[in-house]
């Protein structure tokens, strides 16, 4: 893996001329020879020009909805499909599309989510359509994000998915690009959240000449304390069949946290500013004597629910991951469809836990997850995937030396990756490296009310998406990496909105940089961002 590394990087040394607005008018057939390069390790299966708006692509990969719509938005490009085989088993697909006029001389690096399986199309066409020459892959297995079937017996595939995929990915693009253009990327940027995050610090911790810019939200980097709360809470939902706590609670627990914590911060507006301060009693909702109904919990529901809000315990008490935070727990992207789900194990983190520890950890497709112990399972499952899975070293000093930039975001209640995961990654960062040192390179941000990625009460766009429309950093989180990377502009606080909706107005909030948080002034329309300050926070 070193001489891949060492071989992309020759090749951009070789290859660092200015690079130019647009590609050569004989682009087309730049393009078409592209199928006869020859390169380590990689077979070429395609390289075509894409007239503007006659791209036929698939479907939405998580959806099945039609993208025709979308395709026919998409300028004039050179996409070249390439299969990376770094092992006897690896067979790892690879896409750059390069724009054929009007590059902007940027490589934009894309990622997955769940246990990959795809190449995001979606996200391929607006990275072409902000300029720049992007790529992706499916990680090396094709399936859907929730299956982990493909992992069984096949351990060189769980290396691929792990951290091989995204760096075969980049080599490639760093090698065929200059191919096509005459010159390599003046910068390289790669952006992902949740399995992505984990790709993104991947990418930091053991690739560091990669990317010159990182974006990482809502990290799944702690995968195999991750995917063994994913079985701790589905084995707690589940213990009896009065434990599940089914999807017409969620709205109880929900509107009781915040009859409880939402005035902490100063402001009621549904929304939990720092859900750490808030110290709810689920108790406080459990049905009187042997009443049950969808206002209130059964004391079997209750405990439960205290677990899922405790996150993992050993043997001895002590927490080794931590649980989920109250607040957001209601809404389409909430509890019911991640942690609690429409039936018992059902829910996606259901899903994710019992199908790594199955196919990945005891490579049992029936294995039972009411077998699940936490001291001896995580023993497992760190001997045999932490080394491909878990992106958790805090020593980023080669990434920082390089010039290197990495910001990480997380909604504070997602109720996928327990924030506080990413929020402990980050001060193992600053404890390793120094505050000086990693003020200098790393930034965090914690949304108030944001949900996984996005949605949730609060308002959450800021810029990370990749279809993005603004271009001004106080609004843009990509463009404030850029300046970060290309002018040195350190970050501050952002501008984060929820557009209007019905008869709720547009809301935007200053989203600080962690320690500090949003502070409500005292006075001014809570929904404008003007009446709040950042000030320092519960660290």
């Amino acid at each position: 893996m070193k001489i891949f590394a060492l071989m992309a990087s020759a090749a951009f040394l070789l290859t660092s001329a200015v690079v130019s607005a647009q590609a050569d008018p004989s682009g087309p057939q730049k393009c078409e020879a592209l199928a006869k390069l020859n390169l380590p390790n990689v077979t070429i299966v395609t390289a075509k020009a894409e007239e503007a708006g006659q791209f036929v692509g698939p479907r939405h990969p998580f959806t099945g909805g039609d993208l025709t719509p979308f395709y026919k938005t998409l300028p004039a490009f050179c996409r070249v499909v390439a299969k990376a085989h770094p092992s006897a088993d690896s067979d790892i697909t690879i896409e750059v599309w390069m724009p054929l006029e009007k590059w902007n001389g940027k490589l934009q690096g894309l990622a997955n989510g769940g246990f990959a399986g795809a190449i995001n199309y979606l996200e391929l066409g607006a990275s072409l359509k902000n300029g720049y020459a992007a790529t992706g892959t499916d990680t090396g297995h094709t399936g859907s994000p929730i299956d982990a079937a493909w992992a069984l017996g096949h351990p060189e595939k769980i290396a691929d998915f792990g951290y091989r995929g995204i760096h075969e990915m980049t080599r490639v693009a760093k090698l065929v690009i200059p191919q096509f253009y005459g010159s390599a990327p003046k910068r390289s940027y790669f952006a992902g959240c949740s399995d992505g995050g984990r790709e993104a610090l991947m990418e930091a911790q053991r690739y560091p000449e990669d990317y010159d810019g990182i974006l990482a939200g809502a990290p799944a980097n702690y995968w195999t304390g991750l995917l063994s709360l994913g079985v701790v809470d589905t084995k707690a939902v589940t213990a009896t069949p009065a434990s599940f706590i089914p999807p017409a609670k969620i709205a109880t627990i929900g509107k009781a946290v915040i009859a409880a914590c939402d005035k902490l911060d100063g402001v009621a507006d549904g929304v939990l500013n720092d859900p750490r301060e808030c110290h709810f009693d689920p108790a406080t909702i459990q049905c009187k004597a042997d009443a049950d109904s969808n206002e209130c919990l059964t004391a079997a529901q209750v405990a439960a629910l205290k677990k899922i809000y405790a996150g993992i315990e050993d043997a001895s008490g002590r927490t080794i991951f931590p649980g989920y935070l109250p607040g957001a727990e209601e809404g389409e992207g909430g509890w019911a469809l991640w942690i609690t789900g429409p039936a018992p194990a059902k829910s996606l983190m259901a899903y994710f836990g019992l199908g790594y520890y199955a196919n990945m950890v005891y490579n049992q497709k029936d294995w039972d997850y009411k077998t699940f112990a936490v001291d001896a399972g995580m023993k497992a499952a760190n001997q045999k995937t932490a080394e491909a899975l878990n992106a958790t070293n805090p020593d980023l000093s080669a990434f920082r030396s390089r010039g290197g930039k990495l910001i990480l975001y997380h909604g504070w209640n997602d109720p996928a990756i327990p924030a506080l995961n990413t929020v402990n990654y980050y001060q193992g960062v600053i404890a390793k490296m120094g505050r000086g040192a990693a003020d200098s390179f790393t930034r965090l941000y914690m949304v108030p009310g944001m949900q996984h990625c996005g949605g949730g009460p609060g308002p959450e766009n800021f810029g990370e998406a990749l279809d993005a429309t603004s271009t001004d950093p106080q609004h843009n989180i990509r463009i404030t990496l850029e300046n970060w990377v290309e002018k040195g502009t350190a970050p501050t606080s952002f501008v984060v909105s929820k557009a209007a909706s019905g008869s709720s107005p547009e809301i935007t909030r200053p989203l600080c940089p962690y320690p500090q948080a949003a502070k409500y002034k005292g006075s001014g329309d809570p929904n404008k961002a003007e009446s709040f300050s950042c000030v320092s926070a519960k660290k």
